[in-house]
């Protein structure tokens, strides 16, 4: 019997939290620690994860905390690269939330200790385990689109006071980053992951709700070629009314077309390509619910059972820092056109 891949979570917010409840359900993983510099979250945690002793800072923890094998890094997006570095210096395996960070060269640095650590990073790019896009991987993959001409991403969420509510890291420039660091980066990642590389990249941005609420934009118009051939646009929006409207992917191709589609990308809502048959997909997870507003489908879960299993040695990551970076970079490359 395998010994249980021991987890610290750094951060325990919505996401924070889940992470914890699901290592303390796995078979494979145990829950050691909890960190969080709230210290007014820790009578509640308490209650939740009897016997799982609480830390109000990561220092704190690793001074005096009992051991771990992986830290989880689900604190807002400015203290990831910090965070996560100070866990591989400790010998910690590391998960990073997306962002892996919000800056490429604090990317690089983690990409730089883990490989001098012999550690391995983690980074949450939950849609990459929906059916829809696994089925769409391997279609482009197997090369049954031929040329790719045109890729279109939408993706218009409701981001309202709801959810950047005074006080909170969210909207912050240094914290936040922007409207792709923190809720659309698995939508980037998603586009590089299937289709590659961008280049001669255009954008446009505006903010029609978001002046009291954010120190960045709403909405963005982008315009990129794919450097395997073909053009594409990313639009977004968290400017949406009330809830979330759709994020969806368009791909037109030389041997058919094919089209993602519903609030979180979660089903094949078009395919007509030459000499082929849709399969039957799996059904993709619900989505994330945070009271008031939705977030992308739950699959949290495949995150925890990849991480686990890599560690010990039954399989492969599945995400790794240096796609993490590749995202980062993506970002920063758009966001450098303001």
């Amino acid at each position: 019997m395998e010994s249980a891949v021991r987890f610290v979570i750094c951060g325990v917010g919505h996401i924070g939290r889940r992470h914890a409840a699901l290592v303390a359900r796995h078979a494979g993983a145990g829950l050691v620690a909890l960190v969080d510099s709230r210290p007014e979250l820790a009578a509640g945690l308490a209650t939740e994860f009897p016997g799982v002793p609480f830390f109000a800072s990561l220092d704190d923890y690793l001074a005096h905390g009992p051991a771990a094998d992986v830290l989880t890094v689900a604190t807002p997006n400015g203290q990831h690269a910090t965070q996560a570095i100070r866990g591989l210096r400790a010998g910690l395996h590391v998960v990073v939330e997306k962002p892996l960070a919000l800056r490429k060269s604090d990317a690089e640095d983690i990409v730089h200790t883990a490989l001098q650590t012999g550690r391995f990073v983690f980074g949450v790019m939950q849609n990459r385990y929906s059916p829809p896009a696994a089925w769409l991987k391997q279609v482009v993959d197997e090369g049954r689109l031929g040329q790719v001409f045109l890729v279109q991403l939408n993706c218009f969420w409701n981001r309202d006071e709801r959810y950047y509510t005074p006080g909170s890291w969210h909207g912050t420039r240094a914290d936040d980053g922007g409207t792709l660091f923190t809720q659309f980066s698995h939508f980037v990642d998603l586009l590089y992951w299937v289709f590659g590389d961008i280049s001669n990249i255009t954008a446009r941005f505006r903010d029609f709700t978001h002046e009291q609420l954010t120190e960045f934009e709403d909405s963005g118009l982008v315009t990129f070629d794919l450097l395997r051939g073909g053009s594409g646009t990313l639009q977004y929006s968290t400017a949406v009314w009330d809830q979330n409207l759709e994020s969806s992917l368009t791909v037109v191709a030389e041997h058919g077309s094919l089209r993602l589609g519903g609030q979180y990308m979660d089903k094949v809502d078009y395919c007509h390509l030459r000499d082929y048959q849709m399969p039957e997909l799996a059904p993709t997870n619900p989505a994330n619910q945070y009271g008031p507003y939705q977030g992308s489908a739950a699959n949290h879960v495949h995150v925890i059972n990849n991480v686990v299993a890599t560690i010990q040695k039954r399989g492969f990551a599945s995400t790794n820092a240096l796609e993490g970076l590749k995202v980062v970079e993506m970002i920063e490359r758009i966001y450098s056109l303001k």
